[in-house]
């Protein structure tokens, strides 16, 4: 019960900062992951540690590639490891799964709105084409958006531990 309420109040301040400021901040995510660390090495032992530890890295190492290729910040990676921290490997893979499917949903909303759904996919796939020796303004003419543009991911991490709380 202790624990599913610090997981609750740091995923709303997360979603809150996420949402207004486009930030997830380390003095709410680092304390979690101590309290959670903390938590379940006094109530377990060094098996209680070993389980928070795993879901720190669980949830890291999820968000690594799309970390590193730019699709997600460092704060989301940080956010799905202080919960992994908090609720184990297992109850973070859950969330992973759920919040991927929930940001793509978002995502597609998103270019929806926005009306830029063609020119993304065109930007996707005009390596293939470029490649196959296809070239010329029709595939030159998308440029990179900025941040702005962008979704705040934590939105889609909220949806994901939500859904993880109902699927165990």
């Amino acid at each position: 019960m202790f624990i599913d309420v610090i997981v609750f109040l740091v995923t709303g301040v997360c979603l809150y900062t996420d949402l207004t400021r486009r930030k997830l901040y380390n003095l709410v995510l680092f304390p979690a992951v101590f309290l959670g660390a903390g938590y379940h090495t006094c109530t377990n032992g060094i098996n209680g540690g070993c389980f928070s530890l795993q879901g720190l890295a669980a949830g890291l190492a999820l968000l690594l590639i799309p970390y590193c290729a730019g699709g997600v910040g460092a704060g989301d990676a940080k956010f799905l490891g202080a919960i992994g921290a908090l609720k184990g490997p297992v109850f973070i893979f859950y969330a992973f799964l759920a919040g991927a499917i929930a940001g793509g949903l978002i995502t597609l909303l998103y270019l929806l709105k926005n009306r830029s759904l063609t020119r993304v996919l065109i930007k996707i796939i005009s390596p293939f084409f470029v490649k196959a020796g296809f070239s010329g303004r029709f595939f030159n003419h998308c440029e990179d958006g900025d941040k702005s543009s962008s979704i705040p991911y934590g939105a889609a991490i909220t949806v994901g531990i939500i859904t993880a709380y109902f699927v165990r």
